[in-house]
């Protein structure tokens, strides 16, 4: 008798007779423009509307590394401030919307509204608390060893001793963009509620450069929030080329007439060599006032004017209204000696 075939087998004969169902189409890629373009050579990315980048990536690490540059300068200042090692480094920096950037800060803070010649608009510094109250109780004789991070608004006396922190580090951020553009940042309000500043609307894009502040046993952080429309119209010299290039110019110019400008004003000590000899020690100890001291040099050949022990120029030397002087006669060629 033939082989009968059992159910299971009855099923795989008719699953491999199956047709597959046929795959949707994928819809042709259109490109909507003023000109044609080539669906297949023309680059396609996805765009988030809720979280535009309206800042490149070149200019981002522009930002970083100028902003890198400032906390070395303010974690210097404050050491010296303080009188302790105060280390502050740049922890992130990111862009994003604003509403989020303030509802990621805790209240209450310290929220500091800057405002800068040469820029429209406004921009935010704060300050965490974990960070403002060993500060101030170090400035107030304490060692913050069982300090306690009151939740509540700064009182007068506490602003005003923050005050001078935050002034330090305005001093330290102008002198860091000063390689983009010369700006003056100032300290328009103050508040320790976020929710209630709105500088900006809350879709609007702004960079975030967070820092990181460790003091002793505590640390912090302290955030600079910066609108975009604020540096729109220097966002072109932030890119690396133009932003290198600019602080290349800048130590060549700029620098350079702040460091002519402090030479000039340096003292420096001119003493006039009238002539060299040796003797030796035991002609010293028997010297007595009326003694002769004879050289190889004759009397009628100028005097070496030494500028800082250098010898500079030749002179003659003479009487100006009783005291004694020396008439320049000539400069001394380079590598000569006395």
């Amino acid at each position: 008798m033939p082989d009968i075939l059992n159910q299971s087998e009855i099923d795989a004969l008719l699953a491999s007779t199956e047709i597959p169902p046929a795959e949707p189409p994928v819809p042709a890629t259109e490109i909507f423009s003023r000109f044609d373009r080539d669906p297949e050579v023309t680059e396609v990315r996805t765009y988030d509307f809720k979280r535009p980048e309206r800042v490149s990536k070149d200019q981002m690490r522009a930002l970083q590394t100028l902003h890198e540059g400032f906390a070395r300068n303010f974690g210097a200042s404050l050491s010296g401030f303080l009188r302790t090692i105060v280390e502050v480094r740049v922890a992130t920096c990111e862009q994003m919307t604003y509403s989020e950037f303030i509802a990621a800060l805790p209240n209450p803070t310290s929220f500091n509204l800057l405002s800068a010649d040469g820029l429209e608009g406004q921009m935010c510094l704060e300050v965490s608390p974990l960070i403002i109250y060993p500060i101030i109780d170090r400035l107030l004789g304490g060692t913050s060893q069982d300090l306690f991070i009151p939740q509540r608004p700064m009182t007068l006396i506490e602003s005003r001793l923050i005050g001078n922190i935050t002034g330090r580090g305005l001093a330290a951020l102008s002198e860091a963009w000063a390689s983009v553009k010369q700006l003056n940042f100032t300290v328009a309000a103050t508040e320790s509620n976020p929710q209630l500043v709105q500088i900006v609307p809350p879709n609007e894009v702004v960079v975030v450069v967070g820092f990181e502040l460790k003091i002793t046993n505590r640390a912090g952080t302290m955030n600079l929030c910066i609108p975009y429309n604020v540096i729109e119209p220097v966002i072109e010299n932030l890119s690396s080329q133009s932003w290198f290039a600019a602080s290349r110019n800048q130590r060549s110019k700029s620098t350079e007439e702040t460091i002519g400008r402090s030479l000039k004003e340096a003292t420096l000590t001119v003493t006039g060599l009238l002539a060299r000899t040796t003797i030796t020690l035991a002609d010293a100890l028997q010297m007595q006032p009326g003694d002769v001291i004879v050289t190889d040099k004759p009397a009628n050949e100028p005097v070496v004017v030494c500028v800082e022990g250098e010898a500079k120029f030749e002179a003659h030397l003479g009487r100006h209204k009783d005291v004694r002087a020396l008439r320049i006669v000539r400069a001394t060629s380079p590598g000569t000696g006395a």
